[in-house]
């Protein structure tokens, strides 16, 4: 790519506040799942989980159009459209807390995916392309970090909040038996909601005047790497990339099943949800230490392809570790799947661009569209396999998703053509 002479320091800093900021949204939904279930008198975990596909099948729809958009607008004025669009959703939480309307709380968070959508399909290939391809994985390992710092943070804040005391309230609500009272119980718990997400959407916007008024410096896209014989004339020609988006949707498939979907595992196999509440924390704890681990090994100790592979092997191996045991070590090996996680994305992602050229923008949109089948339908699958009747069965999904993911990174990645 053509590089701006000016420093990148910056502009990653920008960048870097905004990772956190839709880090923070993102893995509230851990928190959620367990909590709408409870507010809105959901009867099972298939029910619950539409929170994640509400939230992730935003992007399948919405990516191509944010493609679009930046095409008009540029990078950075799409990154406030985008901030502005997730702050309209968070305040639909108000109406919908009011109410107990699931349905509301739905088109909120579909609201907040939209404006993710095309945040994400701005960042990911602007940290991509704004330095050497070859160092990618660790711009993205340090963006990061500061999402999943984020991420530790959003389920302990928003869970003290919503979640609190909230095992003596699901006693309370088994023994009352009055409709009016119970009601009141739920409406109140509903209501808790109010004070995060006012303060979120008036964040979104302070961020999004912050880079209004910013000068980001926008990126030109290379030519198009030949492959000897002439420029290919469809964004699918590229095995790559076509092979990097079923990549990328099986391991955000993975990634929300270890994050969001633990907390209710942790309440299925009899934890408290008192306890149970904080376990999306560990799992984004250890996704933190392989992003620590991406920044300072790739790529002088590491290429990006084989951290790849590794973390898809150690994916594997946890994944049937956690199948096999029970209690508390289950969990812990989910927990650890964060760390297996960690370098997916930062890997997945300039592997699958590379060699774009004038595609890379809707390569780019075709990846961040891999999140919605990815984060809105295998973490169903995962529930409606496993559920409360039998939660360590919904994990075999999950070993399908790193066999793949295996593949693309020992040889998927290389194929040139089809």
């Amino acid at each position: 790519m053509e590089q701006n002479n000016k420093s990148y320091l910056m502009p990653l800093i920008m960048i870097g506040v905004l990772f956190f900021t839709f880090g923070y949204i993102t893995w509230t939904n851990g928190t959620l799942i367990p909590f709408l279930k409870i507010a809105c008198e959901l009867k099972t975990d298939t029910q619950a989980f539409l929170v994640t596909s509400a939230f992730y099948m935003s992007y399948f729809f919405l990516s191509i159009p944010s493609s679009i958009l930046l095409g008009k607008v540029g990078f950075k004025n799409g990154m406030v459209i985008g901030l502005i669009i997730v702050a309209l959703g968070s305040l639909v939480f108000i109406p919908a807390a009011n109410s107990r309307t699931f349905e509301l709380f739905l088109a909120g968070l579909f609201i907040q995916g939209a404006g993710l959508s095309l945040l994400q399909t701005a960042v990911n290939p602007y940290v991509s392309i704004l330095g050497p391809i070859e160092s990618a994985a660790q711009r993205i390992s340090l963006m990061g970090v500061a999402n999943k710092l984020a991420g530790i943070l959003a389920p302990i804040i928003l869970g003290a909040i919503v979640l609190k005391g909230i095992g003596d309230l699901e006693s309370k609500l088994e023994v009352t038996t009055d409709a009016t009272e119970k009601a009141a119980i739920l409406n109140e718990l509903a209501q808790r909601i109010h004070t995060p997400y006012i303060s979120l959407a008036i964040v979104l916007c302070l961020v999004a005047v912050l880079f209004w008024f910013s000068k980001l410096p926008e990126i030109k896209e290379e030519e198009e790497v030949k492959d000897g014989k002439s420029e290919k004339g469809s964004v699918f020609a590229f095995p790559n990339l076509v092979l990097g988006v079923l990549a990328l949707i099986l391991y955000v498939g993975a990634e929300v099943i270890a994050g969001d979907g633990i907390a209710q595992y942790g309440k299925n196999i009899g934890i408290s949800l008192d306890e149970a509440k904080n376990f999306p924390a560990y799992t984004l704890a250890t996704m933190l230490l392989g992003y620590f681990i991406g920044i300072f090994a790739i790529p002088k100790y590491l290429k990006q392809e084989k951290a790849l592979m590794y973390s898809a092997i150690l994916g594997l191996i946890l994944t049937v570790a956690a199948i096999f045991t029970s209690g508390y070590t289950s969990i812990y090996f989910i927990a650890f799947m964060g760390l297996a996680n960690a370098l997916m994305w930062p890997a997945i992602f300039p592997l699958a661009i590379k060699g774009l050229g004038k595609f890379t923008k809707i390569g780019s949109a075709l990846l961040i569209m891999g999140i919605g089948p990815g984060g809105g339908i295998i973490p169903l699958a995962y529930a409606e396999i496993g559920g409360e009747a039998n939660p360590q069965r919904g994990f075999w999904i999950m070993a399908v998703c790193y066999i793949f993911i295996l593949y693309f990174a020992v040889s998927g990645h290389k194929k040139k053509s089809w």
